[in-house]
């Protein structure tokens, strides 16, 4: 299909974008000391080269208070000569940048600022950082407006097209404009309308500073998601005075840090939040972008042909795949790498000091360094196992002009990917094999389902080189009763969906063990549709429809022997997966240790003794072990072998897809 919308240009003032996609700034941890990097360039450049229209880069810093180590910096002139280096790179391919303002106030981490305390509106403590800031002065104030408006007279003079103040998100004009942090009896507090007044006077500060027909962007909460907070109806007031204070272009995105809605994790719905957007586009009459979950061409036309917004966001899906612009103006969306919202490789990396990468597309972050080159010399490879090693493998020796056999013993690909397709909120996994398999198609891998691999069929084919990824089987703990009728593995449920009784214990706390929990304690829970139907049409009370979506057919128990459930979930997404267990009623025992299986349920023994946990159904769900006896029995007989993935040993699919794309780069 076309996109007439998203592909049809747009001018904001004096900047004319050649359409309607943008990348929103993200914090990539790609800038450790502040200064621009040949890695930062690098990475937007490709993404200017791959047809995004606009990008957005940042948080950068406006001062010494507010920003956090890895950051693009902007509090100062030094850094311009290498921020004229990013504008070029990006304005060389034909797309336009701005440079995000950013004074995080009570979000700042003390330690990142010397030890001094961050700054806010008022000394209220911060559930992020667990630090208290202290309330800016009267005097303070228009010297952090004031440098608002300098950063911004420093980005044009780098080379930026325009600017962006970040007014969301819980930073600091958020904690302005909030009754929750803004508690001051002054001019700044109070009203809503005093509250304003702080980001208000910045916008002016900035426009002042950049004459009349320089494009100043917004980026705005559409509802905080804070209790006690303001929502899109205090949004749309503030947006409509921004406008008049001299915005040209609005950033809508949804709530701050601190809320307890999930913002960009998988279990957020495609599209989700463009009806913030919508709310606030219905009281301006400057162009809105919309941003969250936005990861698909055909979900950013329908945003735009619908009148959602003017223009779209997709700054993970460009992480994910840089040439998205490019596939779906060309007519090959089919090629998409599409993000799934895993947050595997860019918001945990993050929070764990590392620079983001993605799950999908290892050479994020690595452009340079990882290039796919044509080998020079060309064999033939035999590849076991269609998991997502396997295809990033093939995938990749067969775009370097490698003969590729691809052999999968099962009737599909995806390996166990596809275990996700029943978990409520985690099936968007698949589209990650599904990407894979359709770039396997077209780049003609020859691809045999169906078809048990043996070092003797291996042998027949003459192969230069053999690849293993044939993945893991679960494992069989050390306990009694463990063969009984009444025991399954995860996966065989995951994967067959096989029926269980009332009362399911699950043994085994880890990744695959919670999301088994969550499918089953979902089962018997109102679908959206029928919620949709009994909503639209008032047939039941609100607190009905809570406890019918609260409330499953099935009681389930989960028991993990360590003293945390969910270790190798990612830190992004364990509370919100931990949120969806606890509000299904899921019972969750740590430190508790699986002794024997009855036809009645789990013996099982913690620091307070021995108990029992009647159940009609044990899941097994107590981790994975490699299969790598095939290649033991090709060591000989194939002149090279390699082990990949879970093969090798049992990793999470950002690894696996890594370990086949380096190895494929290789051989």
């Amino acid at each position: 299909m076309g996109f007439p919308h998203l592909f049809s240009p747009i001018t904001i003032q004096n900047m004319t974008l050649k359409n309607r996609i943008v990348m929103t700034a993200m914090h990539l941890g790609y800038t450790p000391k502040g200064e621009v990097t040949d890695q930062l360039t690098d990475f937007y450049a490709e993404r200017a080269q791959g047809g995004v229209g606009f990008i957005i880069v940042g948080g950068c810093p406006i001062d010494e208070t507010g920003g956090m180590v890895g950051m693009i910096a902007l509090q100062d002139d030094r850094f311009i000569p290498g921020l004229k280096r990013l504008t070029r790179s990006v304005k060389d391919h034909g797309a336009k940048i701005a440079a995000q303002l950013y004074q995080a106030g009570r979000y700042t981490h003390s330690a990142m600022i010397g030890g001094q305390k961050p700054i806010s509106a008022s000394a209220v403590r911060s559930r992020l950082t667990g630090e208290t800031p202290r309330a800016l002065t009267l005097e303070e104030i228009p010297e952090v407006q004031d440098k608002f408006a300098e950063a911004a007279v420093r980005a044009r003079n780098a080379g930026f097209d325009a600017v962006e103040i970040l007014g969301s998100a819980g930073y600091l004009i958020s904690q302005f404009l909030s009754p929750i942090t803004n508690l001051r009896k002054d001019d700044y507090g109070g009203s809503f309308e005093n509250r304003m007044r702080f980001g208000l006077e910045t916008i002016t500060k900035v426009r002042n500073a950049m004459g009349s027909d320089y494009p100043i962007l917004l980026r705005i909460a559409g509802n905080d998601f804070m209790e006690g907070g303001n929502t899109n109806l205090e949004a749309r007031q503030f947006a409509a005075a921004a406008e008049k204070a001299g915005v040209d272009l609005f950033d809508v995105t949804g709530g701050w840090h601190e809320t307890r809605v999930p913002q960009l994790t998988m279990g957020v719905p495609r599209k989700a939040y463009v009806y913030l957007a919508r709310g606030i586009r219905s009281v301006l009459s400057v162009p809105v972008i919309s941003s969250n979950r936005i990861n698909d061409p055909e979900a950013a036309e329908e945003v735009l042909r619908s009148g959602g917004a003017d223009l779209v966001t997709m700054a993970r899906g460009l992480l994910a795949d840089p040439e998205l612009p490019n596939k779906a103006r060309s007519g090959k969306s089919r090629l998409i790498y599409h993000c799934v919202a895993c947050n595997q490789g860019c918001f945990d990396s993050i929070f764990q000091g590392r620079p983001a990468t993605c799950m999908v597309n290892p050479r994020a972050g690595r452009e340079a360094e990882l290039k796919i080159t044509p080998a020079p010399n060309p064999r033939k490879i035999v590849v076991v196992g269609g998991g997502p090693a396997g295809m990033a493998l093939a995938c990749t020796a067969k775009e370097r002009g490698h003969h590729v056999v691809l052999m999968e013993k099962s009737d599909r690909l995806g390996g166990q990917i596809l275990l996700n397709h029943l978990i409520p909120g985690r099936g968007e996994l698949q589209t990650a094999a599904i990407d894979l398999i359709h770039n396997l198609h077209e780049k003609r891998v020859e691809t045999l389902l169906e078809e048990t691999a043996t070092a003797d069929n291996i042998v027949a084919m003459a192969p230069d080189v053999v690849v293993v990824a044939a993945g893991a089987q679960p494992v069989k703990p050390d306990v009694s009763g463990i063969d009984g009728d009444n025991v399954i593995q995860a996966w065989e449920l995951l994967e067959k969906n096989v029926e269980t009784g009332e009362k399911v214990v699950i043994l085994g706390g880890n990744a695959v063990g919670l999301e088994t929990a969550l499918f089953l304690a979902n089962q018997g829970t109102l679908s959206p549709e029928v919620l949709h139907f009994l909503m639209a049409n008032r047939a039941e009370t609100y607190e009905t429809l809570m406890e019918l979506l609260d409330k499953g057919n099935k009681q389930v128990t989960v028991v993990e022997m360590t003293r945390k459930a969910g270790a190798d979930v990612g830190v992004s997404t364990r509370w919100t997966l931990m949120g969806e267990l606890k509000r299904l009623g899921v019972k969750i025992l740590t430190q508790t240790k699986a002794v024997g299986i009855t036809a009645e349920g789990l013996e099982v023994e913690d620091a307070q003794g021995s108990d029992f946990i009647a159940a009609d159904t044990v899941v097994l769900a107590a981790g994975s072990q490699s299969e790598d006896g095939l290649a033991n029995a090709l060591q000989g007989r194939v002149s090279e072998v390699h082990v990949i993935g879970d093969a090798k040993k049992p990793r999470n699919i950002l690894t696996a897809i890594r370990e086949g794309f380096q190895l494929g780069l290789t051989l």
